[in-house]
């Protein structure tokens, strides 16, 4: 899984709240096999129009200004409803590493860790402080430090953010859950040999 340390990008806005799975990921893209590949259906019947081809023109984050964003902002209880882990699998793959919301579905919130993608809980004032420039700038960009826990803004503001230790520690060493196992292959491999298996 790829390191985060250091984030600079630009924010797009996804004005919502409650956000759940079937809406980041719609159930008919379910069926795939694969873990990647799902960056175009991410958000699928907000972004396309009833054909499923063409950009919905009021789908504000189709806008051009926020084409490259890495930083999604959005409201509370992003990520609610079943716990498929598609949905931050698409978020990765649509380019997005970081998420500032009010709060988070907890299953969500674990699979993002999975997945590389660093899920930040703000206040409601600042989320909304933050909407209001998002939309006054053009190509608004923020720096998420994770190793200091800091959010700079361009005017060089800072918003400090809390997150366990355990899964900052991951996120910084890119640890998915593969990764948490090696860390202990010695002892996994000491162990077999005592306890050759019996057939």
């Amino acid at each position: 899984m790829e390191k985060f340390t250091v984030l600079k990008g630009i924010v797009a806005p996804l004005d919502a709240r409650n956000v759940d799975t079937d809406q980041i990921v719609p159930k008919q893209f379910l069926k795939r096999i694969q873990r990647t590949g799902y960056e175009d259906v991410l958000f699928y019947d907000w972004r396309y129009l009833d054909d499923g081809k063409t950009p919905n023109p009021k789908f504000e984050m189709n806008s051009e200004r926020y084409q490259g964003a890495t930083i999604l902002l959005t409201r509370d209880n992003f990520g609610c409803g079943s716990s498929r882990e598609h949905a931050p699998w698409a978020l990765k793959d649509y380019g997005f590493r970081c998420i500032l919301a009010i709060s988070f579905a907890d299953i969500f919130y674990n699979n993002c860790f999975n997945n590389g993608i660093l899920p930040i809980t703000l206040s409601a004032d600042i989320i909304e402080q933050l909407f209001g420039e998002v939309r006054a700038k053009e190509n608004y960009m923020l720096e998420i430090d994770l190793v200091n826990q800091s959010i700079t803004k361009e005017n060089g503001e800072k918003i400090h953010f809390d997150i366990h230790s355990f899964l900052k520690e991951r996120l910084i060493n890119g640890w998915d859950q593969i990764g948490l196992t090696l860390r202990y292959e010695e002892l996994i491999t000491n162990f077999e040999k005592q306890h050759p298996l019996k057939l």
